[in-house]
């Protein structure tokens, strides 16, 4: 399991990049593998969204699982190439298989996000 030390991380297993006041979002290796092959992702609309809503599922060979939205803000991007290529989620999940962008209410709030080695913790 794979846990970038320059993201930040959710008990849901989300995992966030900040780049000024936006943020991409996906899950983590740790997920996608617990999942296994996903085989559809059902992405989000866009607009805005507060921390701790359901906002999109990935589905995989073994289940179906609900995606949160780690912080408040505003969905502004959706990587629409997961509808042709889901699986994305599982060869590459911390680049090409990024789910949502999202432009922050406050950026502060990446602060109560756990880093990697939290992240690595509970997931051990």
């Amino acid at each position: 399991m794979t846990a970038p030390d320059n993201l930040r991380y959710t008990p849901d297993h989300e995992w966030v990049r900040l780049e000024g006041n936006m943020i991409t979002v996906g899950i983590t290796d740790h997920a996608q593998s617990e999942l296994s092959d996903v085989v559809f992702v059902e992405l989000p609309d866009m607009g805005d969204l507060e921390k701790g809503a359901a906002c999109a599922v990935v589905e995989s060979v073994k289940a179906a699982s609900d995606i949160y939205a780690p912080l408040s803000g505003e969905i502004v991007e959706i990587n629409l190439d997961l509808v042709a290529d889901p699986a994305k989620v599982n060869t590459d999940p911390y680049d090409g298989g990024w789910i949502f962008k999202m432009r922050l209410d406050d950026v502060s709030q990446v602060d109560a996000l756990m880093d990697a080695s939290s992240y690595t913790s509970l997931v051990r």
